[in-house]
């Protein structure tokens, strides 16, 4: 079975994507998506929220593709690597590392490239591959049917990937807005296939990053995966009915409902690490006199730390960071844990958020 080569998207008419449904969806979506970005900016350490959202969205992009892990693995495997021989979660960790590459060479250079991609998935999968070269790559389903044939001919797969790029960075290429382009550039990069293997998350960077290059986000902190992970039946179903029936429509409306779906939830998320935070702050500052902002950066970066990141992070001794600590779970700020030869020290208040264990409020 082969496919025919896939349209670039430039051919498609940007009036399609006008009709009524679309465009009230548009302003509800970019008006949540506005929301975030104000919110985010007024965290004065936006490390905290790369760090701890990113974090989340690499579960859940990596369930797409079922990777699974829990949360508690993946955030103990961050602090603790080597108590640790959790495949999945170091593929997870793994994917937080290409987001950061991704979002350094979108920042300094304005532009979303096909090299750039390459790259990003480079890093998820720790192979140099590059594009597809060889054939036989399908996309089956549940029962081991092929559903879908992606291209083959790795010259066709390079001049893809190259509309793509031209899509993604020219705007005068199909005069829509930028989170339809986004949804679009989304089905077109996952229906290309470019790569062995890691599309899924390589498509989920892509989307996030494009964002941030046209100035709709800061910094990359609305993640889609755990949107697609709870519709995945839905997601499947119209990226492939695109294919099959030309439905633009249904696609584009179910991906600016993931915007604003997965921009209030993030929302709630930010709030609730924003009042976390300035709790821990002020009361951390009334009980020890070792309180510093660089404590409360240390405590908030991660779900779990331990005695190295706060010796590092403060230029304290291993001594006087072990105190700290101690001292710190005394008092109920985090939980001290062993772990093999080695102590981890959870933030309860951060982890139960990003666990989704206390209520928050957008």
């Amino acid at each position: 079975m082969t496919m025919p080569l896939l349209p670039p998207l430039d051919q498609l008419d940007a009036a399609r994507f006008d009709t009524p449904a679309i465009l009230k969806k548009l302003a509800s979506s970019s008006r949540r998506l506005a929301e975030l970005k104000g919110i985010a900016a007024s965290i004065p350490n936006q490390g905290i929220l790369i760090n701890t959202l990113g974090l989340q969205e690499a579960k859940d992009s990596s369930e797409i593709e079922n990777i699974v892990t829990t949360h508690d693995e993946l955030f103990k495997d961050d602090v603790l690597p080597e108590a640790f021989a959790n495949p999945a979660a170091q593929e997870v960790l793994r994917y937080r590392q290409a987001l950061r590459v991704g979002f350094e060479q979108v920042r300094a250079s304005g532009l979303l490239t096909a090299n750039h991609i390459i790259q990003i998935q480079g890093e998820l999968e720790r192979n140099n591959a590059g594009f597809r070269k060889l054939p036989g790559t399908a996309l089956k389903d549940g029962a081991g049917q092929t559903v879908y044939t992606p291209p083959q001919d790795p010259a066709e797969i390079v001049a893809l990937m190259r509309d793509l790029e031209r899509f993604l960075n020219a705007p005068d290429v199909l005069a829509v807005d930028p989170l339809i382009k986004m949804a679009l550039a989304h089905h077109q990069f996952e229906s290309i296939h470019p790569f062995y293997d890691g599309n899924g998350r390589t498509g989920s960077i892509v989307n996030v990053l494009y964002l941030v290059k046209e100035g709709l986000l800061d910094i990359p902190v609305l993640y889609l995966s755990q949107h697609i992970v709870r519709t995945k039946a839905d997601y499947y179903r119209l990226l492939q009915s695109v294919r099959d029936e030309d439905t633009w429509e249904d696609w584009v409306l179910y991906m600016l409902e993931a915007v604003e779906q997965t921009a209030t939830h993030t929302l709630a998320t930010i709030h609730a690490i924003k009042a976390a935070l300035f709790d821990y702050k002020h009361r951390i500052r009334a009980q020890h006199k070792f309180y510093s902002q660089d404590l409360i950066n240390n405590l908030f970066t991660h779900p779990y730390t331990k005695i190295d990141f706060v010796q590092r992070d403060l230029g304290v001794s291993r001594l006087t960071a072990t105190k700290y600590l101690d001292a710190l779970a005394a008092t109920g700020f985090v939980q001290k844990q062993k772990i093999g030869r080695g102590n981890y020290y959870v933030n309860q208040a951060l982890s139960a958020i990003l666990l989704g264990q206390t209520e928050a409020r957008p």
